[in-house]
């Protein structure tokens, strides 16, 4: 299945990109993804090991690393949004 990624904020920065397509083997959740992301190494197994502070959407919605996904789906990761 093909997943499209988006990256904000610092982990734009971090990756140097804004956005990817990446295809996954179904079925996948997001912890699938995020594992194959770290199997990047180096900033990748960093920015998103497990304790780091980063969220997760699928198609404009906030998911968790449980959350199946489906061909075509979009998945943005970034940092949490703070307000004053």
């Amino acid at each position: 299945m093909n997943i499209r990624l988006l990256y904000f904020a610092r982990l734009r920065e971090v990756f140097g990109r804004d956005r990817e397509a990446l295809e996954l083997s179904s079925p996948a959740a997001l912890a699938d993804l995020l594992a194959a992301l770290r199997t990047r190494g180096g900033v990748w197994a960093e920015e998103l090991a497990q304790g780091r502070a980063f969220r997760l959407a699928v198609n404009q919605d906030i998911a968790g690393p449980e959350a199946a996904l489906a061909d075509g789906d979009e998945v943005a990761i970034f940092p949490p949004v703070t307000g004053g």
